[in-house]
Parts: C-alpha cells; sequence; structure tokens
C-alpha cells in the first residue's frame, strides 16, 4: 500500500516537472495513531522551477493543489520541503 501511494504521490506533482523529488514514508512513526488507519504519513523533499521567486506558503498550497484528491484519501499527513533549483 505505502509504494502504491508513493507512486500516486510522485504522479500527481509530475505537473511540477520535478528535477529532483523524494518521498519517504513515516508511518512507521504513527502506528497506534488515529489518522494512520486512513491514510499515510510522508516527508517529501522537491525541487522544481515553478518554485522560483514563490514564498513558502506559496509552494506548499502549490503542493496542496496537486495532491487535492490524495489528502482526501491517500495522505493524512505531509512535510514538505520544497525548493527552486537555486536553493539546492
Amino acid at each position: 500500500m505505502t509504494e502504491k501511494r508513493i507512486n500516486l504521490i510522485k504522479k500527481s506533482l509530475e505537473l511540477l516537472n520535478p528535477i529532483e523529488i523524494d518521498i519517504k514514508d513515516q508511518g512507521h512513526l504513527h502506528i497506534g495513531h488515529a489518522g494512520a488507519k486512513s491514510g499515510g504519513h510522508f516527508d517529501l523533499f522537491i525541487v522544481s522551477d515553478k518554485f522560483e521567486g514563490k514564498t513558502l506558503i506559496e509552494r506548499h498550497k502549490i503542493i496542496y493543489q496537486c495532491l487535492d484528491v490524495l489528502m482526501k484519501t491517500e495522505i493524512h499527513a505531509l512535510s514538505i520541503k520544497a525548493l527552486s533549483p537555486t536553493e539546492v
């Protein structure tokens, strides 16, 4: 299930043409947590030209727009580090 969710996240973020993307499953840290049953917990690291000149909040909004449906079904919690190429 985790690998399926990671692939769904990556596919949804393809619109951002990521230069680099890394998604780590953090579900093992949330065993027993009520939300762990309805969706996964993930750390996302992503680098994209789309983030150039954008604030942290704007970057998160862009990501959440891409993941809209998954945030309601497959993702319970998401930690995001989104950078532009010049920040790497």
